[in-house]
């Protein structure tokens, strides 16, 4: 506080109050004993007043307050603020105050020399208790804590020595410098309060009233509620530390909204950051000590690691930093705000900033610490070798993922990739990285994959080659995946369940990119047994024959041997997948159902998304297969849900697309399936089947606008995609079927019945009961209209498909009684009325049973909805008005309902 010298006033009677409005915002309460204090003074009443609080709550501004207060009441103000550069030449606060006091005008003052330094400690008394006489007198004294030794030995003489005299002293210390015992200012022991009149005011934080009152003052129009309450929450009651951050905010021309809340975190971070570098410059460097140890523990310090790492007793250092305003109250020492431990720890080297993060860490895990806080602790930590970091690190990273908080996961593992591990433990931190970081930066977890099969391990990583292998075919990176998993399975243990694992993935890759294959990217992984004598190698081999449609019985054998529980230890969850897809081509739905749960499960307790993801996706082809939209659409969303965004691959995303119309295809709303396809690009051969399925579903959804060109061009690039793969089963994906509707019978019929003709042999082939080529029940096909009822071409009943199985994972085409009793036609012929799918045939057959719309919905698990829709095409397709004329058209009798 700059010296300051009141001009003289006029006279005042003791009656007199000193009122008008007051700068300050929330100190009414001190304002007014100050006010009262110097009326007293005005009566001849001395007064001590000390004034104390932490850094920045307003101690000098309440001392202004108090100078211009007294220039109301008629009292003449010396005033100085001691400084800490003069806080070791003796006598300069008294000088600066002496001259001060010489400024005032008093006449009876004496000249500037000789210097009080050479007056003695009584004689420079007498000099301001005479000037006190004379007219009533404040001394003011800002940061007393910084006062010379000899200045303050006058001021406690100067104390004693104020009964019968009007001055009133009045002082500033900062909680950050507690007076020593030595050092109070306080009157005689024998002048009693009625003497002299003693007041220690102590600032406390903000009200939120002053807080508003502030920030009302800073801006012209009111701040927001939220700004505001979060403006009050960083400031915690600061006054400085507000106005720093209001002034800093609105120097950029921000306003207090809702909207630039982020701004205001940056500008309360930084006040923060300079109010806590200008507290350090106030303490002793042993309470640094203290507060770098509190800032690397972070909030899980206690007192015994203070004593241990810092060498000093905890309860007295905190005692000596409560004032700071830096900590919070409580028995666990933490930070206010994170910005102010960063800060202390700035001053650091980086190395020595490690070691102590190291220090606090080794000491957090000797005492049992919790994981979590010694985690925390090593992640700013120099890697020490210590063979429990990396376990813990990865066990903290594990529970992260867990609770779905996969970037903290990322940066332990991260952390622990920096330790000294053993090159099978590197392959396992790889793996683990690339899920953490899968949701977020898909691309950086294919390099991390790549990276641990390239590892160079002995046999102890091939669990490890076996999760990163998985991982990146699941992702769909086949080009890489292949080479990679022909070296990693070469170096694996020849005869162990790891090898076989990884050439099982091997093979599946290569089916799914057999043009990624090269004999020069690594060894030759030996060829798939037809019968493979390891239940890892026969999910791929049950996979392979179900694409291939070769033996029925024998992909339903290999898969269930893929899925029995003794094999589940040793089989990916990628690989049982593929088995429970060759279980859903093969008609064993509910057994399919089953393993596809328990597959789902298992990849959500292991936390890899692709897997999860393509498993739903499976699972919504089946629902299909089965006449269940709703459920499938059900699976659709949970698949989103798993995979949002940027996760998705060019491998699931086409797939999840596919799905989505195909549901839409059998709620009977083509023109929506329409709109979800019309952004999806046609997608490259590395989307593999996903590829294909989504060709499969734009030629599906185009044949029901009536745009039979285009939709035959995606059929046939659908199936050349499939056999290119040597993908021959139907009931995959019945595109030949399906391209056969979609030519001109004007011009393409031979080529139609030839597309027909090849799919009945294979589905013989696969080992489906007979099927006339024209019951396409897994597929749609032009309509047949009553006489004079035909649509016209490109209306949106022409080429219509049936709301009947529609997706790969389809059983048999003719698995099903109901399909059977359907009457054939020549493949050249047209179609009979009553073709109908093998969902609108069950559908027909409840209500024909007198079922009405919402139970059948119920017994089917579809909404009423798609009930209607199911009727309106069968009463169409039957050439009938309504359910009453159904028995008599389908033949059928009906049964006694329930």
């Amino acid at each position: 506080m700059p010296p300051t010298s009141a001009p003289r006033p006029g006279r005042r009677t003791p009656g007199d109050t000193l009122g008008g409005p007051s700068p300050l915002a929330g100190r009414e309460q001190e304002e007014a004993l100050l006010t009262a204090a110097l009326l007293d003074l005005r009566r001849g009443r001395p007064a001590v007043a000390g004034v104390h609080g932490p850094p920045g709550i307003g101690r000098s501004a309440l001392l202004d307050r108090a100078a211009a207060l007294a220039a109301r009441a008629g009292v003449r103000v010396a005033a100085a603020q001691a400084g800490r550069e003069e806080s070791g030449r003796p006598h300069s606060l008294a000088a600066r105050l002496h001259g001060a006091l010489a400024r005032s005008g008093h006449a009876a003052a004496p000249p500037p020399h000789p210097q009080p330094q050479d007056l003695e400690r009584s004689a420079l008394c007498r000099v301001f208790l005479a000037a006190a006489r004379t007219e009533p007198l404040l001394v003011v004294v800002d940061d007393v804590q910084w006062a010379d030794q000899a200045s303050l030995r006058w001021l406690q003489a100067l104390a004693r020595r104020l009964a019968g005299t009007p001055l009133m002293l009045l002082t500033a210390r900062s909680d950050a410098a507690p007076a020593e015992p030595g050092d109070h200012i306080t009157p005689c022991p024998l002048d009693g309060e009625h003497t002299v009149a003693r007041h220690t005011l102590t600032l406390g934080p903000l009200p939120d009233p002053a807080v508003a009152r502030l920030l009302a003052q800073a801006w012209p129009d009111p701040a927001d509620p939220a700004f505001q309450e979060a403006a009050t929450r960083a400031a915690d009651g600061n006054p400085a530390l507000l106005r720093s951050v209001i002034s800093r905010f609105a120097r950029h021309g921000r306003t207090p909204t809702g909207d630039n809340l982020p701004h205001l975190a940056d500008c309360t971070a930084e006040a923060v950051r300079r109010r806590t570098r200008h507290t350090l410059t106030v303490l002793p460097e042993e309470l640094h000590g203290i507060l770098r140890v509190i800032a690397a523990a972070g909030p899980d310090c206690t007192h015994p690691m203070i004593t241990a790492l810092a060498g000093a007793p905890a309860p007295r250092a905190l005692a000596r930093l409560s004032g700071t305003g830096l900590l919070l109250p409580g028995d666990r020492p933490a930070f206010r705000h994170p910005a102010a431990a960063e800060t202390v720890l700035a001053a650091l080297s980086v190395q020595s900033r490690e070691e102590l993060h190291a220090r606090a860490a080794a000491w957090a895990y000797r005492t049992a610490a919790p994981d979590s806080a010694v985690a925390r602790m090593l992640l700013s930590a120099h890697p020490a070798g210590a063979a429990w970091a990396v376990g813990l690190l990865r066990g903290e990273a594990a529970r992260h993922r867990t609770t779905g908080r996969p970037a903290d996961a990322a940066r332990l593992l991260r952390r622990a990739l920096r330790e000294p591990v053993p090159p099978a433990q590197r392959v396992q931190l790889l793996t683990e990285l690339a899920a953490a970081v899968l949701p977020t930066d898909p691309e950086t977890a294919d390099r991390h994959l790549r990276q641990a099969l390239l590892a160079p391990a002995g046999t102890t990583a091939g669990p490890a080659w076996v999760s990163a292998a998985e991982l990146l075919v699941a992702r769909g990176d086949m080009a890489a995946a292949q080479p990679l998993i022909a070296r990693a399975a070469g170096r694996a243990a020849p005869d162990g369940d790891e090898a076989t694992a990884l050439r099982a993935l091997y093979r599946l890759a290569e089916q799914s990119e057999p043009e990624a294959a090269h004999e020069l990217d690594g060894p030759q992984v030996p060829p798939l047994p037809p019968r493979p004598a390891t239940a890892a190698e026969a999910a791929a081999a049950a996979w392979r024959t179900a694409l291939r449609g070769h033996d029925i019985g024998l992909a339903r054998d290999l898969a269930r041997t893929a899925l029995a529980p003794a094999a589940r230890r040793t089989v990916p969850l990628l690989l049982q997948l593929a088995a429970c897809h060759a279980l859903v081509l093969s008609g064993d739905h509910d057994e399919a159902r089953t393993a596809l749960d328990a597959v789902l499960l298992r990849a959500r307790h292991a936390g890899v998304p692709p897997v999860s993801g393509l498993t739903l996706l499976v699972t919504g082809l089946a629902d299909l297969a089965q006449g269940r939209p709703d459920a499938a659409s059900d699976a659709l969303d949970r698949a989103r849900e798993i995979m949002p965004g940027r996760g998705r691959t060019p491998f699931l995303t086409p797939g999840l697309i596919a799905l989505a119309a195909l549901v839409r295809l059998e709620q009977g709303e083509p023109e929506a399936a329409e709109r979800l396809l019309a952004p999806a690009h046609p997608y490259g051969t590395a989307a593999g089947l996903s590829g294909a399925l989504l060709l499969y579903a734009r030629g599906r959804t185009h044949l029901a606008r009536g745009h039979r060109e285009q939709a035959l061009t995606d059929l046939l690039e659908c199936g050349r995609r499939l056999l290119a793969r040597q993908v021959t089963n139907p009931a995959f994906l019945p595109w030949r079927r399906i391209a056969a509707s979609a030519c001109d019978p004007s011009a393409d019929g031979t080529v139609a019945a030839a597309l027909l003709a090849e799919e009945q042999r294979l589905a013989h082939t696969w080992g489906a009961p007979a099927t006339p080529a024209g019951a396409a029940v897994d597929g749609p096909r032009p309509p047949a209209e009553p006489a004079g009822r035909r649509a016209p071409a490109g209306s949106p009943r022409a080429g219509t498909p049936s709301a009947g199985r529609t997706a790969p994972g389809d059983g048999p085409p003719a698995a099903r009684p109901e399909d059977r009793r359907l009457p054939p036609r020549t493949p050249s012929g047209p179609l009979p009325r009553q073709q109908l799918t093998g969902a609108e045939l069950r559908v027909a057959e409840l209500a024909a049973d007198g079922l009405p719309n919402r139970a059948i919905a119920v017994r089917l698990s579809v909404t009423p909805r798609t009930v209607e829709l199911h009727l309106t095409k069968t009463y169409r397709k039957l050439g009938i008005r309504g359910r009453a004329e159904l028995a008599a058209a389908l033949e059928h009798r009906p049964k006694a309902t329930p």
